[in-house]
């Protein structure tokens, strides 16, 4: 009957045009297209961060714009609740533990300068505009403490995060936050009339109890469930959002607000979850669709020409973005102080700490809607946002590459060869193929069959067929039928040139599995893949087979796009941004590579137009030593080329080779939920030549402490 009703309502006499618009979807519909579309504008057109872009769809959509979504009408009454609690679980989930562990006590002293020194600057901030209002000014100075490690993929990429004050300040991000929250929670308690002192030492004994189950509960929960549910990353990602919702339903059972829980509860499921598949789709449904939608609801409550027309909101905001930079800067300068740092150090842990995205807009909002905070005060905060986010990684990029050190860079004993590692230690080097498409499975095995050769190894071809319910049904003889074809083929071209070959035909319930059950049980040195098809959307949320063996292989991993013979590479382009154990790895494969087939080695570093002459030579100097500690046969080229555009650079200088070999770096999202461009991903679409994306195994210490 309701049924019916609704459709007699959208046939009535008022125009089908106008009942259209009253449907909860079509908000929802406004906002994918946004979300799908502006950011990307603002990006690439406009050189700005996205964010920016849907706080500027949030005002031209509001109430002081078209008027076409609504606070507290359908969808806008529960995504946007969903995105601000997503935001900051996000946040939590995003620290890594086991850099935090390793310096906590430094953390801690530069989280309580980074935390305090700014909560008193705010609060006297918050005193001289709203005098006497001791619990608004309170409030304020929490938002000073918090910050957001928005320039971390920079430190990473330029492999500087194991230098200690780079550690220290990713640790203290933990305390700042959770300092700030707390502060948060008691002002809105207060805030809320009937309190007394006995309420507050309730409150404060109720978050107690409530952190240590949080915390630790969550944990212990989240390693037993990973462990007992294997590969099944459906139910892993659920129990995941199960945490952070019932956490943040939990926090407001004892009456303080959801996103304390939703943060303790990323820091919570940090071990279980690690570095895998799980934690890329948690990320990703967040970075495309709730904080997006959060970013866009704040907008609705900008008020542009009342920020405009006032005064004294301009003098508000000079006020908190000069006290929050100043506070900041004051707080590095103490931790130099005592533990001794460089100038160079300090000013990246200042650069750091900076940012204010994450929790600082959480807080805000959180003290806005309980009447805490002005409108003057929340655009204040917008502008501040703007300010940091720009200011932050602007001075990281220029400041934290002079932290790479050459004495941390480089060991002193010599590189031992690229198959005498690991596994290989005790085995003869082995090549695991997999074998799927016949149109490619020629150059794949041509090139484990170079690399094998070269040391004095074998390859192993191996085809997989999908498990199904009986073992007797006519999927799985075909499945062998073919499989059988594949290896037979595979072990002919094999014997042609000369290279021992061990055919696999394996029955498992999933390909990725398979081949990386199949890499560990016999014992291979390498997996050489094909490129997969599969891409975007679908991928993104459901993974592939290439996403999944990179992810839980024991080995490196080669995925290839070979456009022809390998034997016909002469000139192979491997580009170095910063010598760290990883560029490493990859020109000891590439190494092998080229002796196998006498091609000649180009290493590029691409650096900014204004890189010093001296920084230069610097970087050549660290590159010659590499390559001699290599001891290649033949002594490969350097090219330093300054260029604004990294990618548009490699692909300039890969005109004139056969190959280029890349490193498989995972995209990463800043708290602000927002994904960072990815240099690899866009070679990838746009590299005219063959490719060959080397991925190394995931760190050990993921697995051991989720299987504690």
């Amino acid at each position: 009957m309701v049924h019916m009703e609704r459709l007699l309502h959208l046939f009535a006499a008022a125009p089908a045009a106008e009942s259209i618009t009253k449907e909860p979807i079509v908000p929802f519909l406004i906002l994918l297209l946004v979300i799908l579309f502006v950011p990307l504008l603002f990006e690439r057109f406009l050189k700005v961060p996205g964010l920016v872009g849907l706080l500027a769809a949030g005002v031209v959509l509001g109430p002081q714009g078209l008027r076409v979504l609504e606070r507290g009408a359908p969808p806008m009454d529960l995504l946007p609740e969903i995105g601000l609690v997503y935001l900051m679980f996000v946040a939590g989930l995003e620290i890594d533990m086991e850099q935090f562990r390793q310096t906590r006590n430094r953390s801690l002293t530069f989280g309580s300068f980074t935390f305090l020194v700014p909560l008193i600057m705010g609060t006297a901030v918050g005193l001289i505009f709203f005098p006497g209002k001791w619990n608004t000014s309170i409030l304020i100075g929490s938002l000073f403490a918090s910050h957001t490690l928005l320039a971390y993929p920079i430190v990473s990429r330029l492999g500087v995060v194991k230098n200690e004050a780079v550690t220290v300040t990713i640790g203290a991000t933990i305390f700042t936050d959770i300092g700030a929250l707390l502060v948060l929670a008691i002002c809105v308690a207060i805030h809320q009339g009937d309190f007394s002192a006995t309420r507050l030492a309730t409150l404060i004994g109720s978050l107690v109890i409530y952190s240590v189950v949080v915390l630790f509960g969550f944990d212990r929960a989240g390693k037993e469930f990973f462990k007992r549910s294997g590969d099944d990353q459906g139910n892993q990602f659920l129990f995941v959002l199960l945490a952070v919702f019932l956490a943040a339903v939990g926090a407001q059972l004892i009456g303080v607000e959801k996103i304390v829980g939703a943060f303790l509860a990323g820091l919570a499921v940090n071990d279980a979850v690690g570095e895998g598949p799980v934690k890329e789709k948690v990320l990703f449904v967040g970075s495309v669709l709730f904080i997006p939608i959060f970013f866009v609801s704040l907008g609705l409550l900008i008020d542009i020409p009342a920020f405009i027309a006032s005064i004294n909101s301009i003098t508000l905001t000079l006020a908190i973005v000069t006290g929050l930079i100043v506070s900041k800067f004051l707080a590095a300068y103490f931790a130099k102080l005592i533990y001794r740092y460089k100038w160079n150090e300090m000013l990246t842990m200042w650069s750091l700490s900076v940012p204010q995205v994450g929790a600082t807009l959480a807080a805000t909002l959180v003290g806005y809607e309980a009447g805490l905070l002005t409108k003057e005060v929340l655009n204040s905060v917008i502008v501040l946002l703007l300010v940091t986010a720009t200011l932050g990684p602007l001075v990281t990029s220029r400041v934290a590459p002079t932290l790479i050190d050459a004495s941390q860079e480089l060991e002193p004993e010599p590189v031992s060869p690229y198959w005498s590692t690991g596994e290989t230690a005790t085995h003869s080097f082995g090549v695991l193929v997999p074998v799927y498409n016949p149109k490619t499975e020629q150059y794949l095995i041509e090139m484990a069959a170079l690399l094998a050769r070269q040391a004095q190894g074998r390859i192993l071809p191996l085809a997989i067929a999908k498990a199904t319910a009986h073992m007797d049904a006519p999927q799985l003889e075909a499945a062998f039928k073919r499989g059988d074809t594949l290896l037979e083929n595979a072990t002919n071209l094999s014997r042609e040139l000369g290279v021992e070959a061990e055919p696999l035909l394996r029955i498992d319930d999933a390909i990725a599995q398979g081949i990386s059950r199949a890499a560990k049980e016999q014992h291979a040195s390498l997996i050489v893949m094909g490129w997969g098809q599969r891409t975007g959307l679908r991928a993104r949320l459901f993974g592939n087979v290439i996403d999944s063996v990179l992810w839980a292989a024991h080995c490196p991993v080669a995925v290839s796009r070979l456009l022809k013979s390998p034997k016909e590479f002469r000139q192979i382009l491997v580009p170095v941004e910063n010598i760290t154990p990883q560029a490493v790895s990859v020109l000891r494969f590439v190494s092998l590579l080229a002796a196998a087939n006498g091609a000649h080695i180009v290493l590029l570093h691409i650096c900014d137009r204004n890189t010093t002459p001296g920084r230069v030579a610097w970087i050549r100097s660290q590159l010659s030593l590499l390559v001699d500690k290599l001891a290649l046969p033949d002594h490969p080229e350097i090219r330093i080329k300054p260029h604004p555009n990294v990618t548009q650079a490699i692909l300039e200088v890969a005109k004139d080779c056969d190959l280029v070999v890349i490193r498989s770096t995972r995209r990463r999202t800043s708290a602000g939920g927002l994904t960072i461009a990815d240099t690899t991903t866009q070679l990838i679409g746009a590299i005219a030549c063959s490719l060959i994306m080397l991925g190394e195994p995931q760190p050990a210490s993921f697995s051991a402490r989720s299987e504690e």
